[in-house]
């Protein structure tokens, strides 16, 4: 065996771990579901609806990054699953961002008579499964921050990252 050059060869022969992104956003996304949980639990918090969407994304999250640690090991199969956390991660970070924007800049948001198909989602699923499901509380309220900070704002922090993690795996050169 003879020695590397510090070249291309060096390059070739680093440990290259497929699942390990996967893996991380797995058991990030379920870690932050049972986290909120954990923590509306304990501090008496009221989740909105736009909490429980982006809880179901984190789940789903977790169901592509699960799927991802299976295929991991084909370049094409790793490619795909990615794109899918991608795409789960930057549609939370969309929905984390708007309920952002609604705590800081339109406190004095309404309810209107008609909900949207997201709320009515959010009520069927809060019947069924009240303890991961049930909204009670107003979007518009952050309720509780940690270092000046949202839950929201953490949220969209997370999604954004999970968003980058993908699409690092979607375009690098392994």
């Amino acid at each position: 065996m003879r020695p590397a050059r510090g070249g291309q060869d060096d390059v070739m022969n680093k440990p290259d771990f497929p699942r390990a992104p996967f893996a991380l956003l797995l058991v990030a996304s379920l870690g932050l579901v049972g986290g909120g949980l954990v923590l509306a639990k304990l501090m008496n918090l009221a989740a909105c609806p736009l909490c429980i969407i982006q809880r179901l994304l984190y789940l789903l999250l977790a169901v592509a990054a699960a799927a991802g640690l299976l295929v991991a090991a084909k370049p094409v199969g790793r490619r795909l699953a990615a794109a899918a956390t991608a795409l789960v991660a930057g549609t939370g970070a969309f929905v984390a961002g708007y309920q952002v924007w609604l705590q800081r800049f339109a406190g004095d948001v309404t309810c209107s008579a008609d909900s949207p198909w997201w709320e009515d989602l959010v009520d069927w699923l809060g019947e069924r499964v009240p303890l991961m499901f049930q909204a009670n509380g107003l979007c518009s309220d952050p309720a509780w921050k940690f270092l000046g900070l949202a839950i929201a704002d953490w949220s969209l922090m997370a999604f954004a990252g999970f968003t980058l993690l993908s699409l690092w795996v979607v375009f690098r050169r392994r």
